[in-house]
């Protein structure tokens, strides 16, 4: 009864700041609500994903399709922070169940995102997606520079238009972790396609002498 009667409000509520701000659900179309009922039961009945990255298990919370895929371009491309919560509580769920799951002192790292798109949004989307999880900022790989001296992602062509032995020939070696020695880690990214990004943050913790135990992501490419 008390949840019924908080959406009750929530909905009224919705409804009175969409006179003033008109907003269309990003799945539908309905007016006056970012993610209406039926969009988010929709996705509340999408089903996670496991997968294994680099021999670690991936848990993602969602396929990355229809309105999963909607919902992070939203977000990422167009800086949609209030259609966030609709795929961070999923998120924050599988990791703080990654983090219980691992042994205790369990380090949590994001795999961060390119310095051009870092530049372009202004946020980072995981950190984003995970406060509004309820997980506190957690620490994150640093970017360093490829063998040749250039930065990755900033010259030549974009990772989609690459071949695959060329996304991981320009993936190997851009990722660092510190203060990993000794230390179980849960990795954390926003979307998992091929798998090479986050292979190479495995590398990257192996390499500083930590050892990776869960790869958790808001969606995954299935297949």
């Amino acid at each position: 009864m008390g949840d019924d009667r908080e959406r009750a409000w929530q909905d009224a509520a919705l409804a009175v700041l969409g006179l003033f701000l008109p907003v269309a659900c990003v799945g539908c179309g309905t007016p006056d609500r970012a993610l209406c009922r039926a969009c988010r039961s929709v996705l509340d009945a999408r089903g996670r994903r496991v997968r294994l990255v680099a021999g670690v298990r991936l848990d993602a919370a969602f396929e990355y399709e229809g309105l999963v895929r909607t919902l992070l371009l939203e977000l990422k491309l167009r800086g949609r922070v209030d259609l966030s919560r609709h795929l961070g509580v999923r998120l924050g769920a599988l990791v703080r169940t990654a983090l219980a799951e691992s042994p205790p002192g369990t380090v949590l790292l994001r795999v961060p995102p390119s310095r051009r798109g870092a530049r372009r949004r202004g946020f980072d989307p995981v950190v984003v997606l995970l406060a509004r999880g309820g997980v506190r900022r957690p620490r994150s790989l640093q970017r360093v520079r490829s063998p040749d001296g250039v930065t990755p992602h900033a010259a030549g062509a974009g990772q989609k238009e690459r071949t695959a032995v060329e996304r991981v020939a320009a993936t190997v070696g851009t990722l660092r972790a510190v203060r990993v020695a000794g230390r179980d880690v849960v990795l954390v990214d926003d979307v998992v396609t091929t798998g090479v990004t986050m292979a190479e943050a495995v590398r990257a913790v192996h390499a500083a002498g930590g050892r990776v135990v869960r790869c958790v992501a808001v969606a995954s490419v299935d297949g």
